[in-house]
């Protein structure tokens, strides 16, 4: 796989799809791997906001504030979560449970303010809903 042009990204998604994070050891060997500079691995692991540098959170809560999704009332969605929470977006509960996330599409703009939790998608999202998602995610 490493001399396939672009092999980094597949490399690091196996390494996410494994692990559910890249850990910061590994980007050493990667770029040992792939002749590459620890920087310009680094500089992709940032660029793509779907890597994550930390193991994530046991529950993800993703709330699109895309335009549609904003027009639509994603704010208010935001602020029941953050409350419901205790947390601020992109972060995680002192108890490592949820982990909320801002995200910028989640091509479910017909049905705005959507939310996904944990992979499944929801549309037509009213703060009601989100914190009813959130305790059925606390069961």
């Amino acid at each position: 796989m490493k001399q396939m042009p672009g092999a980094c990204l597949p490399i690091l998604h196996g390494l996410q799809t494994t692990f559910g994070y890249i850990h910061p050891e590994a980007i050493p060997v990667v770029a040992d791997v792939l002749n590459l500079s620890k920087a310009e691995v680094v500089g992709v692991v940032n660029f793509y906001s779907d890597f994550r540098q930390a193991p994530p959170a046991e529950h993800i809560v993703k709330v699109c504030l895309a335009e549609s999704c904003q027009s639509m009332g994603s704010a208010a969605v935001v602020e029941r979560l953050q409350s419901a929470l205790g947390v601020s977006m992109g972060s995680a509960t002192a108890d490592h449970r949820f982990e909320l996330e801002a995200v910028y599409c989640l091509g479910n703009c017909a049905l705005s303010p959507a939310l996904m939790v944990d992979g499944k998608l929801f549309g037509r999202v009213t703060p009601e809903r989100a914190a009813s998602l959130l305790a059925e995610s606390r069961r």
